[in-house]
């Protein structure tokens, strides 16, 4: 990596119009740096929608090659970049859902293969057993709310967007979104207790 992409990843991202616009303009750097940025966040939208480290990886390097395809026609409108990869990687995960290529299932982590048979691996897969169930019940009250709820909640905590980055992504207002945000936690908080009873 250059010393010119490790400054521009520093950087705050009130310097994100500039790297984009060189980005525009053919700069492979500045585009290399756009992706060290933003890399991980449009990889744990991935991961938390497909629940497959090895699909998510490969979807998100998807994203950015089509992201470098198509750099030239992305209009700076004063969302963060990252709203418009996570809009590419959703429609990746909504055609890899279409054309059936993944499976729905739920993955548990695989336990540490082990010569010694003590309580230490009985307690290490009781807890990785209660994080999947965890996760499937953090699963299933996300299945309970609406459409825009979710995209909501995605936005503002998986792409760690701010509230007005959300509303201009989603063309709502500030107090839309935080009404929907509100909203989405009640309805969360009310399945997750439910499940826990």
């Amino acid at each position: 990596m250059s010393a010119q992409i490790r400054r521009d990843t520093g950087t705050p991202r009130a310097a994100e119009p500039e790297l984009v616009a060189r980005a525009r303009a053919g700069d492979r750097e500045a585009f290399a740096a756009l992706y060290v940025q933003h890399q991980h966040f449009v990889f744990r939208y991935l991961l938390f929608r497909t629940r497959n480290r090895h699909l998510a990886e490969d979807l998100t390097q998807e994203v950015f090659a089509r992201a470098l395809r198509r750099i030239t026609s992305y209009t700076w409108q004063g969302a963060a970049f990252t709203a418009w990869l996570l809009t590419i990687a959703r429609n990746l995960h909504l055609d890899e859902v279409r054309t059936s290529r993944t499976r729905l299932e739920t993955l548990v982590p695989e336990l540490e293969d082990t010569d010694t048979h003590d309580r230490s691996a009985e307690s290490t897969a009781l807890r990785e057993l209660e994080t999947v169930e965890t996760l499937a019940a953090v699963r299933d009250a996300l299945h309970s709310l609406s459409p825009h709820q979710r995209r909501c909640l995605e936005l503002r905590y998986i792409g760690e967007m701010s509230s007005a980055e959300t509303a201009h992504t989603m063309g709502r207002s500030i107090g839309a979104v935080r009404g929907l945000t509100f909203r989405a936690m009640q309805k969360l908080r009310t399945a997750t207790e439910a499940n826990a009873a």
